[in-house]
This record gives structure tokens, C-alpha cells and sequence, in this order.
């Protein structure tokens, strides 16, 4: 695995068994456009939640993990779990613990105290509205303060060999291969043909992964990348001449993105649930049948011991 894949860099943030109703799905993606890349991780019958963690400590470390203890879920007691993963992963990964609204105030404090000064765990203790509406600032300002973001200026995703630019130049067509893409630019190959430094361009025709935009562009970067060719990073310029995408170019494009680095993202996550099932419930036949041939041998010498105390009282 490439340890250098935009998969795998860059700080992620997992809502570890979320109640839906208080933090649906649908604000991972809106986060994606504040510059942070969340994904929520379910219980299931594949593996341990206990597992998953581990695992997903071992593959992105510096990950933050924000735990519901309000969801039940068997084999895990919340108080034991937290603090044994801040005792063991505490170097790796931040910690925080999100829980609904609905306990009373002597119930918060005994939970704060116990997870900020007892177990010492980082990103908060924070009380879930029972308004869905109101969870998405409050979480969003959460993972500001904890740097969710990391040292990431924007989310890019690396496109697939569908996805390309093409436009008109001073009497020139460019066509070019795109490779990833963030919501402030894009890099790609030009098929022939190359560009000074800040040219500006008007109605380049983007393909991203089959979802089709128009916007405009300045070239701002290249680099030379020997036998492979040229670069070239293009800063997006709305029609009015700032920074950035319009309105429905900057929702096709941000969508796509969450949908190439998540799809990416979560596919890599349930492979290595599985084989990490698998191994676990490898480990425990084995460990049965290691157990079963020790009570055989145990058996066997008892009963050995048995016959000949019968032979020697005979």
C-alpha cells in the first residue's frame, strides 16, 4: 500500500456508532467542504467494534475518533473501552465522547469528570441536540478546535483516467488528462501544448468522473515531473473574478469529491473489517482447539493415573 496516497494522509475524523437521527450521514459530506474528511463507523456482524478501532488507528494514525456511549453495543462497556484506547492508542489518535442531551446535569458532570480528568481524553465530552439542525455547527466547531482539518488546505481527490479538461487558447485547443481535484483547483497533463505561467482561462469544460462542468481558471503552478511531463495546477475563478467555484458548479464538484475519497475510503475500511473478522475468528477456533487437545491430554493422564493406582491397589 502506497503510504503516500491522499487515501491514507491527512487527518479523518470517525463518529464511532452515531445515533442517525442526531447526526445523519448526510453532514459528513457537508463537512468535506469545511476542509474535513469524517466518516461514521457502524457496528456489524463482520467485526468486533473494538477491532475496527485498532485497525483503523493502525491505518491513519492521528485519526480522531468521537464515541456515542449511548449506543449499545455487545462486548463493549464505554467507561472500560475509552479508557483502555486512551492508555494504549493515546500517542496515535485523539478521543472524544458525544452523548444525548437527555442525562441530567449530575449525570454530565460525573461523565466529564471522569472522561476529561480521569481517563484524559482530548477532543471533549459533548452533549448531542435533540434538534438535528443544531449538531451541525456544534460538531463543526468541535473538530475546528481539535484541527480536524490537519495541514491540509482543502480535500483533493485523485480522479480516474475519465476525467479531463479541454478548452481554446488564442486560436489553440488544449485537452488534457485531470488528476485530482479540490474545491480551490485542479492539476492534469496536457496532451500537447503548453501555457505561461497566470494565463487566465475562460469556459474550460471539466470532466470529472462523468459529472460535466463549465468554469474558468488561472494556471498557477507547474512542474516538471522528468520522462512523465508537466504539471499544471489551475486555481478556479468564479465569474466574478474571485477564488473558487460558482453555486452548482461548487455542489456537482464537492459532491463528487466525497463520493471518489469516500467511496475510496470506505471500501479500504470494510476489506480490512473482514480480514480482520476473519483473522479474530480464526484465532479463537484455534485457541478452542488448543484448549480442547489440553483438557484431551489432561483426560488422558488422569485417566492413565487412574489404571495404574487400579493396578497397584490390585
Amino acid at each position: 500500500m502506497d503510504l503516500n496516497d491522499s487515501t491514507i494522509v491527512g487527518r479523518k475524523t470517525f463518529f464511532v456508532a452515531p445515533d442517525l437521527t442526531l447526526l445523519p450521514e448526510t453532514y459528513m459530506e457537508e463537512y468535506m467542504t469545511h476542509g474535513y474528511e469524517a466518516y461514521i463507523v457502524n457496528d456489524d456482524r463482520y467485526c468486533p467494534m473494538d477491532r475496527k478501532v485498532e485497525q483503523i488507528i493502525s491505518m491513519f494514525p492521528r485519526s480522531i475518533f468521537f464515541f456515542y456511549v449511548d449506543a449499545k453495543i455487545e462486548g463493549i462497556e464505554w467507561q472500560k473501552f475509552i479508557y483502555r484506547m486512551q492508555r494504549e492508542h493515546g500517542d496515535n489518535a485523539l478521543f472524544g465522547v458525544l452523548y444525548a442531551k437527555s442525562r441530567s446535569d449530575e449525570e454530565r458532570k460525573k461523565m466529564e469528570k471522569f472522561y476529561l480528568f480521569d481517563v484524559g481524553i482530548q477532543c471533549g465530552c459533548i452533549g448531542l441536540e435533540f434538534q438535528q439542525k443544531k449538531n451541525f455547527p456544534l460538531i463543526d466547531s468541535v473538530m475546528k478546535a481539535n484541527q480536524a482539518q490537519g495541514r491540509r488546505k482543502a480535500i483533493r481527490a485523485i480522479c480516474s483516467g475519465a476525467s479531463e479538461v479541454s478548452f481554446a487558447k488564442d486560436g489553440k485547443y488544449f485537452r488534457g488528462k485531470i488528476c485530482d481535484i479540490s474545491l480551490n483547483h485542479f492539476s492534469c497533463m496536457f496532451d500537447d501544448g503548453e501555457l505561461p505561467l497566470y494565463t487566465k482561462i475562460q469556459g474550460m469544460m471539466l470532466v470529472i468522473d462523468g459529472v460535466h462542468i463549465q468554469t474558468n481558471g488561472m494556471l498557477l503552478i507547474q512542474r516538471e515531473l522528468g520522462e512523465d511531463g508537466r504539471l499544471n495546477v489551475f486555481v478556479f475563478n468564479k465569474n466574478d473574478g474571485s477564488l473558487g467555484l460558482d453555486g452548482d458548479n461548487f455542489i456537482k464538484v464537492s459532491g463528487k469529491i466525497y463520493q471518489i475519497i469516500s467511496t475510496r475510503t470506505e471500501t479500504m475500511l470494510q476489506r480490512m473489517f473482514i480480514t480482520a473478522g476473519k483473522e479474530l475468528e480464526e484465532s479463537k477456533a484455534a485457541e478452542k482447539l488448543r484448549q480442547q487437545a489440553i483438557q484431551s491430554a489432561k483426560d488422558r493422564a488422569e485417566k492413565i493415573a487412574k489404571n495404574e493406582q487400579v493396578v497397584a491397589e490390585g
